[in-house]
Parts: structure tokens; C-alpha cells; sequence
């Protein structure tokens, strides 16, 4: 049953991440035909909706938009790159800067949810280093328990913001990057099952962390019972 559950957890975690990876670098290869790098559409596309104050930066640390900075960054490979990937990545992101210029509802609580559980991740974490001790100290398993129980409490935080993160992530990709890559024709019919594959991508990047983010909830919730 251990060996199940592992395997289960392990595919859990790790299969989303691998298709993820896998379209992604599919769709990489360069394409002469098309008129820009991904930084270039990223910046093109801004200026067009009026966010020229947002910036477009080269980064290391995976494509994302930093809404407190207010930059799209792009790994070097989607920046300079003229491919698929990079156009609907490049997309994707500039949809979460509309968002933001938007001050859409659920970017923002997304993103004060996201600075609370920071927080609370490295409480949760006290609790349960110390919940054991705590319960030798009272003799009881009721201290133990309370302590564990409000450690798995911090923890759901981290669970609500990737549950609200999902249907951002979706959003930036088919509210926002498909109509306006299909609109303004910045790509021919053909390529647009392939981009809506990795649009697709694009939103799920955060789903292994949500699904993961779940499992360990259920198996903390499972010690109290």
C-alpha cells in the first residue's frame, strides 16, 4: 500500500511538469516566418494595451509576470526565441500584465493570498517541528493534536491560493493570449491547435504544485483523525 501511495504521489508531482516540458519543447524549434522574438511580441503587445510602463526582461528563474515590479520576464530561450513556444508563452504572460493594469479581482487576491502563505509556510512548518514536543511536554495527545491541527490550517492557505491560481492561469491563457493572437492574426490558422496546446501548458505549469499542495494536506488531515 506504501509503494501504491508512492507511486501515485510521484505521478502526482512529476507527470503534469513532464507534459508540460515536453509540449513546450516541441514547439521550440525557430521559425523563419514568423516577424519577432518572443521579447519583442511581449513588448509589441504591452504597448498596444497601453502598459508601456510594464517591462520586458531576460530571466533565469522561469517565464513569469511580476506584478509587484511590473515586468513580464522570459527565460532566454522564449526572449530571443522565434518559435511557438515563445510567441504563446510570451502571450500568456502579457496576459497576466493585462490582468494586472486591469486590477482584475482575482490576480489581486491571488497575489495577497500568495504573500500570506509565504508566511504561513514557514510557520506551518515550526508547528510541526514542534507539535511532538509540545505533546510530550503535556503529556496529551490533545496538545499534539491542536498544534498539528493548526499547522495543517496554515497550510490550507497555501492550498486556496494555488485553487485560485488555476483559473488565473487559465484565464491569462484563453481570455486574454488566444483572442489576441487569433484577432490579430500574428499567426496563421494552421499554427493554432499547436498554440492552444501550449497555452494549455502555460496554465497548468502551477497544477503540480497545486496537486501536490493537496496530498500533503489530505496526509496531515489524516494524523488527526
Amino acid at each position: 500500500m506504501i509503494a501504491l501511495l508512492a507511486i501515485v504521489f510521484l505521478a502526482v508531482a512529476v507527470l503534469p511538469q513532464v507534459w508540460v516540458g515536453w509540449t513546450i519543447r516541441r514547439h521550440g524549434a525557430a521559425r523563419s516566418d514568423l516577424p519577432g522574438t518572443g521579447g519583442e511580441l511581449a513588448r509589441h503587445l504591452l504597448n498596444r494595451f497601453d502598459l508601456a510602463h510594464v517591462k520586458v526582461e531576460i530571466t533565469d528563474k522561469g517565464d513569469h509576470y511580476d506584478p509587484d515590479d511590473k515586468a513580464v520576464r522570459l527565460l532566454k530561450q522564449h526572449y530571443d526565441g522565434r518559435s511557438l513556444s515563445a510567441v504563446a508563452i510570451a502571450a500568456h504572460e502579457v496576459g497576466h500584465a493585462i490582468q494586472d493594469g486591469r486590477d482584475e479581482r482575482a490576480l489581486q487576491t491571488r497575489q495577497s493570498l500568495a504573500r500570506l502563505a509565504a508566511q504561513t509556510d514557514q510557520i506551518a512548518f515550526w508547528f510541526f517541528l514542534a507539535a511532538p514536543v509540545l505533546g510530550i511536554l503535556a503529556r496529551t495527545p490533545l496538545a499534539f493534536a491542536a498544534v498539528l491541527g493548526l499547522g495543517v490550517a496554515l497550510l490550507g492557505v497555501r492550498v486556496l491560493v494555488n485553487l485560485i491560481t488555476l483559473p488565473v492561469e487559465f484565464d491569462a491563457s484563453f481570455r486574454k493570449a488566444l483572442p489576441i493572437l487569433r484577432e490579430g492574426r500574428y499567426l496563421g490558422e494552421r499554427d493554432m491547435p499547436a498554440i492552444r496546446g501550449l497555452l494549455t501548458a502555460a496554465a497548468l505549469t502551477y497544477v503540480a504544485g497545486a496537486l501536490i499542495s493537496m496530498v500533503n494536506l489530505a496526509r496531515w488531515i489524516s494524523l488527526l483523525r
